[in-house]
């Protein structure tokens, strides 16, 4: 394979759409980035416009080709990567959406996890299976919102008219043809997602799916994360170019870290947190509120599997400060604001904005600022803020410690909150360990180039990955046992505070 040709990554993230284009030693090329609407209906609903993301899509990939002087045929082959569990249920005649896409914020499913628990097993009815709680966050309970509330869409589903898929499924099905001969397929990760993926088997529950109410043949094809899905359709800029990688984000970035041994982790600081560690090719089931995922599948080789602890706000926090109460007027802007202050003044900031993740699992919390006094100010607040995101990881970490038996020794982490150095000092110093930033910090996007290379060839396989890795930089603890012992129990006593906050008459 010559050296001239590049890996393009369509990185479909939460708030924007990216295409990253990788040579081999994966240094970034060239990048195109459109940001899409966040929509908020209701309390607690959140949705994107399938059809702006798909436009944007097609944008980002000009951008991209167009800032690097290439054509589609300099291209080798193109990964996708994705927000998980965000569901878009689309007519396979019209390639149109039948409603907005239900963002994996989303709560508005409550009920239905609730009904469906009610048939026995609680919230624990389909983890065995799934390796999943029922919980608001996976696709299937949006996949039935959908066609239980948008009118005409259960008949069109009953009549193989509709199809469902987290964005990955969405992106491709549209660039290889979308209503003339698109793929309709999805990766093993983004399936595992759904709640109707079985774990052992990599197929679809038909089962589960006839509790949900949903028809299977709206299910996308189950492919491994590194296989040619299909080519770019024939007017598209990607004409004829092997679509070859699909790795939901979270496991994306575990993959372009390399974490390809049992116990390796990574850390993902973006929208919200996420942390996955390698437990090689057997699930392993989770006694302390973490999921059982799938991490990756190479074309034909064994499925590897991962402990996940997801947590829902994290960076989003910044943006609610900047955006709804104005504090500051620019993301980065925090990190100086938090600075004007030694420590955070005795407050502590649980953002419950969707209820808790992992390791809770409680969707009837919500926010809360607590421990506030006459002494606080705004620098406090923007410290409290930065410090959840470093608590709420150590909550994670204790948990992937007491499932998996090893203690981490070292996290990696990437993401856009690792440019802030204070924080990620807070998060070696209250987690104990070391926290490791790679030199490639666009670790999501490169983990789907990776996919797709390795499938065509391009990168021989998973030592390539390991070569091209490289540490940036390295943060060490430096806060004394009993003053990090301390700032933690406050943490786990204000997240109590968040409980048992909406009742059934809170709108």
């Amino acid at each position: 394979m010559s050296d001239t040709k590049y890996v393009m990554a369509i990185d479909q993230g939460t708030t924007s759409t990216r295409a990253i284009i990788f040579d081999q030693h994966a240094n970034i090329i060239a990048t195109g980035q459109k940001e899409h609407e966040q929509i908020f209906p209701k309390a607690g609903w959140v949705e994107h416009d399938a059809a702006e993301i798909w436009v944007n899509v097609r944008e980002v990939v000009g951008q991209a080709l167009g800032r690097a002087s290439l054509q589609n045929g300099d291209i080798a082959a193109v990964g996708i990567t994705n927000q998980r569990e965000t569901a878009v249920v689309w007519d396979k005649r019209t390639g149109e959406p039948v409603y907005n896409a239900i963002v994996w914020q989303d709560t508005r499913t409550q009920k239905i996890c609730d009904e469906l628990g009610a048939l026995g097993g609680g919230a624990e009815r389909y983890k065995d299976r799934v390796g999943l709680p029922l919980a608001t966050y996976f696709s299937g309970p949006k996949i039935r919102w959908i066609l239980d509330n948008v009118e005409g869409a259960r008949e069109k589903a009953e009549a193989g008219h509709l199809a469902f898929g987290n964005t990955d499924a969405w992106v491709l099905w549209n660039m290889t043809g979308g209503p003339d001969g698109g793929v309709h397929v999805t990766d093993v990760t983004n399936a595992s997602r759904t709640m109707l993926m079985n774990l052992d088997s990599l197929s679809w529950n038909e089962e589960i799916a006839g509790e949900m109410g949903i028809p299977m043949s709206m299910l996308p094809e189950i492919r491994s994360s590194s296989e040619v899905y299909g080519q770019g359709r024939e007017k598209g800029l990607l004409a004829g170019m092997p679509i070859a990688g699909i790795l939901g984000d979270q496991q994306a970035a575990t993959f372009g870290q390399a974490c390809f041994e049992v116990g390796h982790a990574k850390n993902t600081y973006g929208t919200g947190n996420f942390m996955l560690i390698n437990t090689g090719t057997s699930p392993v089931p989770s006694k302390n509120g973490l999921l059982t995922t799938v991490c990756y599948k190479i074309g034909d080789k064994d499925a590897v599997y991962a402990l996940e602890g997801s947590i829902a706000v994290t960076g989003s926090l910044v943006q609610w400060l900047r955006d709804n109460l104005g504090i500051i007027s620019s993301a980065p802007e925090i990190e100086t604001l938090a600075a004007s202050v030694e420590d955070n003044g005795g407050a502590y900031f649980v953002p419950a904005f969707s209820g808790l993740f992992a390791p809770y699992w409680r969707s009837d919390a919500r926010g809360a600022l607590v421990g506030l006094t006459r002494y606080v100010n705004k620098g406090h607040i923007a410290r409290a803020a930065l410090e959840a995101t470093a608590f709420q990881t150590r909550e994670v970490l204790d948990a992937m410690n007491a499932d998996s038996g090893v203690d981490l020794t070292e996290l990696k982490v990437d993401g856009g909150m690792i440019a802030n150095e204070a924080l990620m000092q807070f998060q070696a110093d209250i987690l104990g360990v070391d926290v490791v930033r790679p030199k490639i910090a666009e670790t999501t996007a490169l983990g789907a180039a990776y996919a797709a290379g390795i499938a065509v060839g391009y990168w021989s396989g998973e030592q390539d990955v390991i070569d091209n890795w490289a540490e940036d930089k390295r943060w060490t603890p430096q806060m004394d046992t009993d003053e990090r012992d301390r700032q933690y129990r406050l943490w786990k006593k204000a997240v109590t505070k968040t409980f048992d906050w909406v009742d059934d008459d809170v709108k």
